[in-house]
């Protein structure tokens, strides 16, 4: 799903699904955790206004089972770096410019 398809559905997202959406719009590979912790890093360098949020691995969607085994990988280091946790995205009009901006 798009970013902007992302943003129709409701304003507030959990950043992995942010992460998903930026890297299929942007034709990256959003199963890299490293790349997901330097998305997080880039959102926090915004200063971007992020909540950490305890995001269930076991949730539905088209992506399930990697969604799952991505999110547990960050689960597991999450204590350890910032960058790793899942936070809740505002997705405002310049949120959504900050989004289109990253790159790795």
């Amino acid at each position: 799903m798009s970013l902007d398809s992302l943003r129709k559905k409701v304003i507030f997202q959990n950043s992995i699904d942010v992460w998903i959406a930026v890297c299929q719009d942007k034709n990256l590979d959003w199963n890299n955790s490293t790349n997901y912790k330097k998305f997080i890093a880039y959102l926090l360098q915004n200063n971007l206004n992020l909540k950490v949020f305890t995001l269930c691995a076991h949730e539905a969607g088209a992506v399930e089972e990697a969604k799952t085994r991505f999110v547990e990988e960050l689960a597991q280091i999450k204590d350890k770096d910032p960058n790793a946790a899942t936070y809740t995205v505002r997705l405002t009009d310049s949120t959504m410019n900050i989004l289109k901006n990253f790159s790795l």
